[in-house]
C-alpha cells in the first residue's frame, strides 16, 4: 500500500515515514503542498496524510482543489489546529478523517486502514481469495495449514498481489507498491521476498509467469 505524506515538519515527517514503513506501507513524503498535489497526479496512492499548515499553500486549499477535480483518494488531515471550526471545515471540504497533533501513531495507522475500508465498502480488514487470507491488522497470512505473521516487506508484497488476484504484476509494479521515494532497491529484492514466502508457505503460494511477473490465483 502506497501512502503520500504531505508534512513540512522534518521531525514529524521522518518519524511518521518510519512508522508507516514498519507497517509494510511504502511512503512518498513531500514537505511542499504543491509538490504533494503534483505527486497525486503522477502516482497511485491508497491514502494521503495531509498537514494544514504548509509553507506554500494550505491543506484546506489542497483539499478543495482535489475534491473539486473529482479525486476521491482517502485523505486524513494531520494538524495542530484543534478548533471545532477547523475540524468542521476540513471534513466539509472532503477530508475522510481529522486527527489533531500530537497523536498515537498506532491510532493513525488504524484510522488509515479504516478510511480505506470505508472507501472500498469493506467491513472487515481482510483480503481473501479461495486459498489465501491476509489480515490487514495483524499481518497474518493463512494458506493451507500455515498461518504466520509476515514481516513489513512480505506483508506489503502479499497485499499488492492479493488486492489484484489473477492479475500479473511486473517487477516494477511490485517495487512501486512496496518501496517509497529514495529507497535503494536491490535488483533481486522482489525475488528474495518471494523465495522467503514460498519457503515457508509452499511454492504454490505465488505463481511466476516467466518474463511477465508474479500473481496469486483467484481460485
Amino acid at each position: 500500500m502506497r501512502v503520500l505524506l504531505v508534512e513540512d515538519d522534518a521531525m514529524i515527517g521522518r518519524s511518521l515515514r518510519q512508522a508507516l514503513l514498519n507497517e509494510g506501507m511504502s511512503v512518498d513524503w513531500t514537505m511542499s503542498g504543491l509538490d504533494g498535489e503534483n505527486s497525486v497526479r503522477l502516482g497511485a496512492y491508497a491514502a494521503i496524510l495531509l498537514d494544514l499548515g504548509l509553507p506554500d499553500t494550505t491543506g484546506f486549499d489542497i483539499l478543495r482543489r482535489l475534491r473539486a477535480g473529482g479525486d476521491q483518494i482517502p485523505i486524513i488531515v494531520l494538524t495542530a489546529r484543534d478548533a471545532v471550526e477547523d475540524r468542521i471545515a476540513g471534513l466539509d471540504l472532503g477530508a475522510d478523517d481529522y486527527i489533531v497533533k500530537p497523536f498515537d501513531v498506532r491510532e493513525l495507522i488504524a484510522r488509515i486502514r479504516a478510511v480505506i475500508r470505508r472507501r472500498a465498502g469493506a467491513a472487515q480488514p481482510m483480503l481473501q481469495t479461495s486459498a489465501l487470507t491476509l489480515d490487514l491488522g495483524s499481518h497474518e497470512l493463512a494458506f493451507g495449514q500455515e498461518r504466520r505473521i509476515l514481516s513489513a516487506r512480505e506483508f506489503a508484497l502479499m497485499r499488492a498481489l492479493m488486492e489484484r488476484p489473477g492479475t500479473i504484476l511486473s517487477r516494477s509494479q511490485i517495487e512501486e507498491r512496496i518501496y517509497g521515494w529514495g529507497e535503494e532497491v536491490e535488483s533481486n529484492a522482489v525475488d528474495v521476498l518471494i523465495h522467503s514466502l514460498r519457503k515457508r508457505f509452499g511454492k504454490d503460494l505465488i505463481s511466476n509467469v516467466r518474463g511477465a511477473g508474479w500473481m496469486v490465483m483467484k481460485g
